[in-house]
């Protein structure tokens, strides 16, 4: 790995930080709530259970957070190691049995060469607004995943954040209307970071990821939507708390989670990939 200065060592943007510092995200992957929060824990986890290879196999878990998705993986006997750049995460993740947490930058991983079976990049490619950024943190995963290694990121879709504001008619807002709209124009750095609902973030193109996935030396070898369009349904959360109807919610979602035409209407998408053997 090329030794890193002081001058080329990633910075994680304060406002980042700062609201990943409030501890929310386990509550909203969990327990529920806007934007349908749970629908993208449970599709994310059976989507991964897929692609992942058997346990136990050495996984990666790159911007994990507070271990939400590392829990059920070293609950499956996977060997987890955690990397994120947000103290409280990384000390939250440190308790989870079964997880090793590491203090660390998606754009500079504490890995070495080749050594995980599967790396996960299930948040870092959504804060880094610049193209470059984001194809550097994939060839890290290129470099800490095994020859033949899978790679998985997320990515948040480019027209999410309309379909949201419609949904919960914040559209309608001038304010809210003029920066959604210029999201659609370029994906661009989110406008609502000082309003408190979001951070800096990038909205990619469903087409958009597989380029850097090529630009990063990794294969691409599928898509997938995660809430379909069930997350935009107003009863979505009452769906969700019952077994029967959570179950065809998640099975609609599986019918069309590789739909071309509809992959940009998903709230985020996974694309996964490998490093050639």
């Amino acid at each position: 790995m090329t030794e890193t200065t002081d001058e080329t060592r990633p910075a994680v943007r304060e406002e980042i930080l700062a609201y990943y510092e409030q501890g929310k995200e386990d509550a909203r992957l969990k327990e529920g709530g806007a934007p349908a929060g749970r629908l993208e824990f449970w599709r994310t986890q059976e989507v991964l259970r897929r692609l992942l290879p058997a346990a136990p196999a050495r996984v990666l878990d790159v911007g994990g957070g507070s271990g939400v998705h590392a829990e059920w993986l070293a609950e499956d006997g996977y060997e987890v190691v955690l990397v994120d750049p947000v103290p409280l995460h990384v000390e939250q993740a440190a308790r989870i049995p079964g997880v090793t947490a590491r203090p660390g930058d998606a754009r500079e991983l504490p890995a070495s060469d080749a050594a995980y079976d599967a790396v996960l990049m299930l948040g870092p490619l959504y804060h880094l607004p610049e193209r470059s950024d984001r194809v550097r943190a994939l060839a890290e995963a290129h470099r800490a995943a095994r020859p033949g290694g899978l790679v998985v990121a997320a990515t948040i879709n480019r027209f999410a954040q309309l379909h949201d504001l419609l949904r919960e008619e914040r559209y309608f807002i001038p304010r809210h209307r003029e920066r959604t709209d210029a999201v659609l124009a370029d994906g661009g750095r989110h406008p609502y970071h000082e309003d408190g609902f979001f951070t800096l973030a990038h909205f990619a193109r469903p087409d958009e990821v597989p380029a850097e996935f090529a630009d990063a030396g990794l294969t691409v070898e599928g898509q997938y939507g995660i809430e379909g369009v069930a997350w935009l349904m107003g009863g979505v959360e009452d769906w969700l708390d019952a077994p029967e109807c959570r179950e065809a919610v998640l099975e609609a979602c599986r019918h069309i989670e590789s739909e071309p035409s509809l992959l940009g209407a998903s709230g985020h998408l996974l694309t996964a990939g490998r490093r050639l053997p």
